[in-house]
């Protein structure tokens, strides 16, 4: 008797699993979840802040290795991955790259799946109402200053991320909640001017699919990962739709 063997297509997405050594419990999970949810999907995209912090891609740490390793099987079993950098981990270079076989992409990508128009991005260029952090950001981005960093010492690097993430703490516990989520009108006009039906984000941690009123009467969706804290979070792009999953660690 002949059996035939239905593969259902899926791309999944996901974002902020903040990996550092401190934490393994995530690092498992996420090994968990390559082997049980990703070697059955037709991609992975990763959207920022995979890491708590990137000093340079020359970090020993054998967290960096591990995860390179990780990712390499997914790619032998020819499932590509794809990266955006996220505020946390926007140094992540070529070299780093490379070690894992995925394709670093631009800060905003328009992508097509399934028939679906998206733009994927990491989200925090949506924040436009916290203006002190957009002014971090467009410093931090500056390429002097990024090449300069990454020529002084491993140990004089993480003292000045360990700094200024202490810094970055202080000042969000003062800040409102409301100017640390997305613009609602940046979210419509990344939407129009890339003529997309959906935008896919994380770094505002706030996991839900909301629905979106755009021009001329059309709706959009906005899908927002969770960050991988108590549980893990992914979202599945189908043909169907979309289907937000959260899943023990």
């Amino acid at each position: 008797m002949k059996i035939t063997i239905l593969f259902i297509m899926h791309t999944l997405f996901t974002a902020d699993l903040h990996l550092r050594e401190q934490e393994p419990e995530i690092t498992n999970g996420f090994l968990r979840f390559l082997k049980l949810n990703v070697y059955k999907a037709d991609a992975l995209y990763i959207l920022g802040d995979f890491f708590e912090y990137w000093i340079g891609d020359d970090d020993p740490q054998p967290l960096h290795r591990e995860i390179a390793a990780a990712l390499r099987g997914i790619a032998t079993a020819k499932v590509p991955c794809y990266f955006i950098h996220g505020n946390r981990d926007f140094l992540l270079g070529k070299r780093f790259a490379k070690e894992c076989r995925m394709t670093l992409l631009p800060q905003e990508k328009r992508i097509s799946l399934y028939g679906h128009r998206i733009i994927i991005m990491h989200g925090d260029t949506l924040c436009t109402d916290d203006i002190d952090y957009q002014r971090y950001a467009c410093k931090v981005h500056n390429q002097i200053i990024q090449k300069i960093f990454l020529c002084l010492p491993i140990c004089t690097r993480l003292n000045i991320v360990a700094k200024m993430r202490c810094r970055s703490q202080m000042i969000n516990r003062c800040k409102p909640e409301a100017i640390m989520d997305v613009n609602p009108q940046e979210v419509i006009n990344v939407l129009e001017r890339n003529n997309a039906d959906w935008l896919i984000h994380g770094h505002t941690h706030r996991l839900a699919v909301h629905d979106i009123a755009i021009q001329n009467g059309k709706r959009a969706k906005r899908a927002v990962l969770g960050a991988w804290h108590h549980n893990g979070s992914m979202l599945s792009v189908t043909p169907e739709g979309m289907e937000l999953i959260e899943f023990p660690l």
